[in-house]
């Protein structure tokens, strides 16, 4: 693969590229992100902790924006390097570098849905467990039933970005490129999870076409059957996600009390190694200010780690050998480890994050099951009173999307999980409790 392809700053459904003179075309994508309506709902979507009391637990906004920070960094950090490097590249600076993962960075948690992630599977179970889901089955191909009973929060982020409704996003085809770690579909031969690109999937069927159309702007080499490799800041983009969610949950885990303080000071001392100085973190008065530090100098140094298995594997990420995490390879790769294996035990099984969660195994699918319904009874040409009120419920660029197409049940499936996953976590439980009776406020 070739930097001057993969840059480009072409946006989708134009001929030419983009150019602005304050802001270059990268600089506005990220500004068309933050600005756009599927951004701000993340203010109310579960990171780790749902529905927080405490104004110091991160939701998926401020985990973006955190994320996008990184990835300026390691963008800027990396593209400096490729330009020594390539001297055709004079066009380019190690600034349209940061602004391309940054704002990929930023778009990378669009598609999750309300709960964090076992909405991702109360969704799924909905097509596999449930009667009202699997009879859908026989009415889509066998692509568009894997796209159904496996909801992927990456490809519903790159089906937001392209989708009409959003039009005005358009973004350059160097974003698309990053923003897609996964760049193959859901049914696929010959898929090999030990290539980190292809352990997921990352557009759906309706997308695919149109991602197609993006791996050949780029140039993306091909992988297998419709499946490409990634584009090589889409490593940095994931290691942005790695480097927040592994250091800043712990942060969280920790002002919450699920994880001790002296906890909490040794595992980030695994990755400050020789830097960590326990005479200065005591001069710190406040225990807030004291991990606040840690946290600065530990993610500083993951980006530095991260940065540099990048550029040593650089010829191995253009010719599709490399396709690994960058952190999993990173020097700091065993203490992320321990990291990850304590907040599993103490901090993602803590009882309220449970309790939380489990309600997105009743929620999401009972939302699916009264909206799908309707759906299948309106394009049927069958709709019920009752069912007839809960289409009028849907917004009406949902009805309009699903009468565009009146004889597909897998387009009017995949609006209506656009609009269930679209929700907020506090919208999705007041919706559900309005349309079972539960409650009318």
């Amino acid at each position: 693969m070739q930097w001057s392809s993969l840059l480009s700053s072409q946006r989708v459904g134009s001929k030419k590229s983009s150019t602005g003179v304050f802001r270059s075309a990268f600089e506005q994508d990220y500004d068309r992100i933050i600005f756009s309506h599927p951004f701000r709902r993340l203010q109310d979507k579960t990171q780790v902790h749902p529905l927080p009391e405490h104004d110091f637990v991160h939701t998926r906004l401020t985990h973006s924006l955190e994320v996008s920070s990184v990835g300026r960094s390691l963008g800027k950090k990396v593209g400096e390097t490729v330009l020594q490097r390539h001297s055709t590249l004079s066009d380019y600076s190690a600034f349209d570098f940061g602004a391309i993962v940054a704002a990929a960075s930023l778009a990378h948690d669009l598609g999750n849905p309300p709960f964090g992630h076992s909405g991702e599977d109360g969704i799924s179970e909905f097509f596999v467990h449930q009667q009202v889901g699997q009879a859908f089955k026989s009415l889509v191909s066998e692509a568009e039933w894997a796209d159904l009973i496996q909801f992927e929060g990456n490809a519903q982020g790159f089906r937001i970005l392209n989708k009409n409704q959003y039009q005005g996003l358009q973004l350059t085809y160097a974003t698309l490129g990053a923003f897609t770690k996964y760049p193959c579909p859901s049914k696929m031969e010959g898929r090999d999870k030990k290539k980190k690109s292809q352990k997921k999937y990352g557009f759906f069927q309706t997308e695919k076409e149109l991602f197609e159309e993006v791996a050949t702007h780029l140039e993306l080499r091909q992988s297998g059957q419709q499946a490409w490799c990634r584009h090589p800041l889409a490593f940095l983009v994931e290691a942005a996600d790695d480097i927040c969610y592994n250091i800043i949950d712990l942060e969280d885990g920790c002002r919450l009390g699920l994880v001790s303080f002296e906890e909490t000071v040794e595992l980030l001392a695994g990755i400050l190694k020789e830097s960590f100085d326990r005479n200065k973190l005591d001069q710190i008065p406040s225990q807030d200010e004291k991990i606040g530090v840690l946290r600065a100098l530990a993610i500083g140094r993951l980006i530095d780690e991260c940065t540099s298995v990048f550029v040593d594997n650089e010829a191995g990420i253009l010719n599709n050998t490399f396709d690994q995490a960058l952190a999993d390879h990173c020097q700091s790769a065993n203490a992320l480890e321990a990291i990850a294996h304590l907040s599993i035990e103490k901090i993602y099984r803590a009882r309220h994050v449970v309790e939380i969660e489990s309600a997105g195994y009743e929620v999401l699918p009972g939302l699916l099951e009264e909206f799908s319904k309707a759906g299948k009874f309106k394009i049927e040409g069958q709709l019920p009173k009752k069912y007839e009120n809960l289409y009028r419920l849907l917004p009406p660029e949902i009805r309009l999307a699903i009468e565009e197409v009146p004889d597909s049940h897998y387009l009017m499936l995949r609006n209506i999980i656009d609009f269930v996953s679209g929700m907020t976590d506090r919208h999705a439980i007041s919706l559900y409790r309005k349309i079972k009776g539960i409650s009318l406020n």
